[in-house]
C-alpha cells in the first residue's frame, strides 16, 4: 500500500491503557497508523488541526469536553475527518447525540478488534459502520419516524427519481459499490449522487440523510430491507 494510502487515526479517551491498547492493535494493521492520542475533547479539537487525522476514535464521556461537543466542534472545522465513537455507552441519547453530532460509526468497546478494524476502513471509505445492538435501536427511531410521516402527507421535494433510488438502498446500509452495483451505475456517479442528496437534505452523513429522508416522507421504512450494520472487510 503507498503511503499516500495510509489511514490515518487519531485515538482519543481519557484512558491511558485504552487508547495505548487501541494504539497497540492498529499500529501492527497494514494501511493504518496511529497519528496521535488526545485524552479529552479540548485536546482531541487541537490534535485534529495539527494531524488532520482521516479517521478519529473517540470516546463520549471524558473530562474537560465530551465526544460529543468534540465531534460537533472538528466535523464542523474539518468536514472530511471521519468519527468514530468507541464506547460503553448503548443508550438512545448518546447514539443520536453522536450520529447528530456527525459521527459515522458507533462502536461499544467490547467490540472485536477485526470489527474496529473494519469500521476505520469502511468510515474512510465513506460508509458508515454501526454496533448491530446500536443499529436495533436506531431502526427503532426509523419506525417511530416511519409512523409520524404515515400521518402526514408526503412532502415536495428536490430529489430526482435516481436521487430517491440511492437514498433507498443508501437507508438500507448499503455501500456505494453495492448501490452501483444495483443501479448499474459506476462508484463516482453513485459518490455525486450521495453528495448531491447530503445537499439537498442538509445531511452530515448517511445515516443522518436517511433519517431526514423518513421524515419527510421521501422513503417507506417498509419498503426497506434494512441492513445498517455493514461487516465488509
Amino acid at each position: 500500500m503507498d503511503s499516500q494510502d495510509i489511514i490515518k487515526v487519531l485515538i482519543v479517551d481519557d484512558h491511558h491503557v485504552v487508547r495505548e491498547g487501541i494504539s497497540s492493535i492498529l499500529n501492527i494493521v497494514d494501511g493504518i497508523e496511529v497519528s496521535g492520542e488526545a485524552k479529552d475533547g479540548r485536546e482531541a479539537i487541537e490534535q485534529a488541526r495539527a494531524l488532520l487525522p482521516d479517521v478519529i476514535l473517540i470516546d463520549i464521556s471524558m473530562p474537560q469536553m465530551d465526544g460529543v461537543i468534540a465531534t460537533r466542534a472538528i466535523k464542523s472545522e474539518h468536514p472530511h475527518i471521519s468519527i468514530i465513537a468507541l464506547t460503553m455507552y448503548e443508550e438512545e441519547q448518546y447514539i443520536y447525540d453522536m450520529i447528530r453530532a456527525g459521527a459515522t460509526g458507533y462502536l461499544l468497546k467490547d467490540t472485536d478488534s477485526s470489527d474496529l478494524i473494519k469500521a476505520i476502513r469502511a468510515v474512510y471509505r465513506g460508509d458508515s459502520m454501526i454496533n448491530p445492538s446500536v443499529a436495533s435501536k436506531i431502526l427503532s427511531e426509523f419506525s417511530q419516524l416511519s409512523e409520524e410521516k404515515g400521518k402526514r402527507t408526503r412532502v415536495d421535494h428536490a430529489l430526482t427519481e435516481r436521487e430517491l433510488s440511492v437514498i433507498r438502498l443508501l437507508a438500507e446500509g448499503k455501500t456505494n459499490k453495492e448501490i452501483a452495483n444495483a443501479l448499474d451505475l459506476s462508484e463516482k456517479t453513485v459518490k455525486n449522487h450521495v453528495r448531491n442528496i447530503f445537499h439537498k437534505l442538509h445531511a452530515y452523513d448517511r445515516t443522518h440523510a436517511a433519517m431526514l429522508a423518513l421524515r419527510k416522507g421521501l422513503i417507506d421504512l417498509d419498503e426497506l430491507d434494512v441492513t445498517p450494520y455493514d461487516a465488509e472487510s
